[in-house]
């Protein structure tokens, strides 16, 4: 991979990276409830999926997810479903104790395992990208190499956005300081994501 295609595709990952998505919601939705550090579990889990994504594409998996009707169906309706129930459970979400409770009780494990699964049970993610980075390969260059450098590059530039999500968001943090802040918070973002779902399961390849 040349420079100038590497530039284009760090380019190109900034746009996919800021665009928002589910996982632009979970991070936000972290940082609200439980605080920036809290929240590097959720991203750790969104980058190992974006990793296992990106393999499934250079392995060459991902054309078949684009070709396969049944393939994309089954994990677009696995997502979609994912996604429902992660906001049902953030809008019943206890909110006695308010911000600095929530932030005492952070599941590390169930965070990082909830930020694998949003990415991973996304196909239009693995679709778009099977698309997006055979652009960028030189045919004639050695594939690993161009592989490790796309997959550090995109999941870099991936962290930093995330991460801007999540201290943007934690900055409000303050201001859940009673249970009424704190249930308006959850009904807003239990509807986000159950809109994030509905949208993933009307969405084509």
């Amino acid at each position: 991979m040349s420079f100038a295609g590497w530039v284009a595709f760090f380019l190109a990952s900034v746009v996919i990276a800021v665009s928002p998505g589910p996982g632009a919601v979970v991070c936000m939705s972290t940082g609200l409830r439980h605080g920036y550090r809290a929240t590097l579990k959720m991203i750790a889990g969104l980058e190992a999926a974006l990793l296992v994504q990106l393999a499934i594409v250079f392995a060459g998996l991902g054309a078949l997810l684009a070709a396969s009707t049944t393939a994309f169906s089954v994990m677009k309706f696995a997502g979609a479903g994912y996604l429902v129930w992660l906001g049902v459970q953030k809008w019943r979400a206890p909110v006695d104790g308010g911000a600095e409770q929530a932030a005492d009780t952070t599941p590390s494990r169930g965070l990082f395992l909830q930020g694998l699964l949003v990415n991973l049970t996304n196909p239009k993610a693995i679709v778009f990208m099977a698309a997006l980075v055979p652009q960028f390969i030189d045919p004639h260059a050695a594939q690993w190499a161009q592989f490790a450098i796309m997959s550090v590059t995109m999941v870099a530039v991936d962290t930093v956005v995330m991460s801007g999500y999540s201290l943007l968001a934690a900055r409000f943090r303050p201001l859940l300081h009673n249970a009424a802040a704190l249930r308006t918070q959850n009904r807003i973002f239990g509807g986000l994501f159950v809109g994030a779902g509905a949208f993933l399961a009307s969405a084509t390849r």
